[in-house]
């Protein structure tokens, strides 16, 4: 293996990530755009949780939101209850139908990147797993906004 440098392209960075992520899209399945597949996501990661809490997650309007939400519901890949705490908002579950999509959806995902990965030399595989923790790390970081990046 060759030296790695020590300083990294942050611009072909982007595109790599932006380009997989674009290509693993499109091994989505329930016929959900990326949009709600990233909302159903969230919901199973943060469990049930408020519909103004899920739009500034997704980083989406609440009336874009409700929409996106009415139809998930409608295919039985959400519940929508009152929110016990306050009956004036709702909270948001993942049924177990919208349970199974998501672990499906993940395991054709996985197998396709597995499949690509396949294609690469031992030693790029090697690279990529090193790599993985310092990518989780990144990944895991607070966004910073420009009123953070002023201060």
């Amino acid at each position: 293996m060759t030296d790695l440098p020590t300083s990294l392209d942050a611009g072909r960075l982007r595109v790599v990530i932006v380009r997989l992520s674009r290509e693993l899209r499109r091994h989505s399945i329930g016929g959900l755009t990326p949009t709600q597949l990233s909302a159903l996501t969230t919901v199973e990661r943060c469990g049930p949780v408020r519909l103004g809490e899920l739009a500034a997650s997704e980083g989406i309007t609440p009336s874009t939101l409700t929409r996106l939400v009415s139809v998930l519901e409608e295919r039985g890949y959400l519940d929508r209850r009152t929110d016990p705490g306050d009956a004036r908002s709702s909270r948001v579950a993942v049924t177990a139908r919208g349970q199974r999509l998501l672990a499906r959806n993940r395991d054709e995902t996985t197998a396709a990147l597995a499949e690509r990965l396949n294609e690469l030399t031992a030693d790029q595989r090697l690279l990529l797993d090193q790599a993985l923790p310092a990518l989780e790390r990144l990944a895991d970081m607070p966004q910073r906004t420009a009123e953070t990046q002023m201060a």
